[in-house]
């Protein structure tokens, strides 16, 4: 059995939902629950007009429908999307978790473009163990988080053709690929930097709760809670976050931006940066990583030093084997937080 209000249940099953769902008269709109990763999980109310508007601009970006493989939850919205797509191309989605590995799911997937949606852990690892089954894609999509750049180097020269993607479940998933909008979404970045989003993608609002609507859902435009910039070349690269700084011994401390260089040191697999109640700084910069042996506390504080004020530097380092998740594949941060 499946549910579209929230959306539950096995992936097929939400598949043959959705299919329903797209050809009623006038469907009630879907519910989806975030992962609350960074706080309490919200019900995101989506109309059938926006998760088309959403699916058909990303299959137009691509260059035309094709087979996708489902490798993400389905009751998240990027897993839904990939169904969605389906749908709206006429194909039907391969299940990853319905064979041993990527290879046999990708020996099943009929001729034609072919296209996954991942999230940064996953290829991370596929990368390890499965380089050359990633480079039958026509397209590896890549949100959920921030990839670092070695990762998508290393991805690009693998000869795998990763597109970046940034969006949320109140965008009916990815937006903005390879930081430019698709068509019929507009961006733009307000003075305080934060990326506000509008077009025909967004949700309806959140279930059973007015007030954080309209917060969130001012005139008709989202206010994220991102910041961003664009670049020389007009393409929007995220920031951080609006409520992602911390004070520690009196300094305000830009956690993505610490982890965005924590990323890059050459030692470093995987890494999350968060911050944790101190008795003498008030807030502790706390660096967990997935590294290679030898790599130091003095060490991560020297290479996050060379570009970052010192005072930013992690002034604790956990390396631990693998970073925790939720079922959508995003770092549990409040996990991380919490000590775990």
């Amino acid at each position: 059995m499946a549910s579209l209000r929230p959306v539950s249940g096995p992936p097929r099953a939400i598949h043959a939902a959705l299919r329903g769902w797209l050809a009623e008269p006038s469907p009630r709109p879907l519910v989806v629950r975030t992962s609350g990763s960074t706080g309490t999980p919200k019900d995101v109310v989506l109309g059938r007009d926006a998760m088309l508007a959403s699916a058909r601009a990303t299959l137009d970006r691509l260059g035309g429908p094709g087979r996708w493989l489902l490798a993400l939850p389905a009751h998240h919205v990027a897993g839904l999307q990939v169904l969605v797509r389906s749908l709206v191309g006429g194909t039907t989605p391969v299940l990853l978790d319905e064979y041993a590995d990527l290879d046999a799911a990708v020996a099943a997937i009929p001729d034609g473009p072919r296209y996954v949606s991942l999230v940064p852990t996953q290829l991370q690892r596929l990368l390890d163990e499965r380089a050359g089954a990633l480079r039958a894609f026509d397209a590896v999509l890549l949100g959920g988080a921030p990839a670092a750049p070695a990762l998508l180097d290393r991805a690009r020269r693998a000869g795998i053709r990763v597109v970046t993607t940034y969006g949320m479940s109140e965008t009916c998933g990815g937006c903005v690929y390879d930081g430019r909008p698709l068509d019929g979404v507009e961006v733009t970045v307000d003075h305080d930097g934060r990326v506000l989003i509008g077009g025909a993608v967004l949700f309806d609002g959140y279930a059973g709760r007015p007030e954080l609507t309209a917060q969130t859902l001012v005139g008709g435009v989202l206010r994220t809670p991102d910041l961003g910039a664009f670049d020389a070349d007009g393409r929007l690269r995220v920031t951080g976050r609006v409520d992602d700084v911390v004070v520690s011994g009196g300094v305000n401390v830009g956690l993505a931006a610490v982890e965005q260089r924590v990323r890059e040191q050459p030692q470093v697999k995987d890494a999350a940066v968060v911050g944790a109640d101190d008795a003498e700084w008030g807030t502790r910069v706390v660096a967990y990583v997935v590294a290679d042996a030898g790599l130091t506390l003095d060490m991560l504080r020297d290479f996050v030093a060379d570009t970052l004020p010192r005072t930013w530097a992690p002034r604790e380092l956990v390396v631990v084997p693998d970073l925790p998740l939720l079922d959508n594949g995003k770092v549990d941060r409040r996990a991380l937080r919490s000590g775990v």
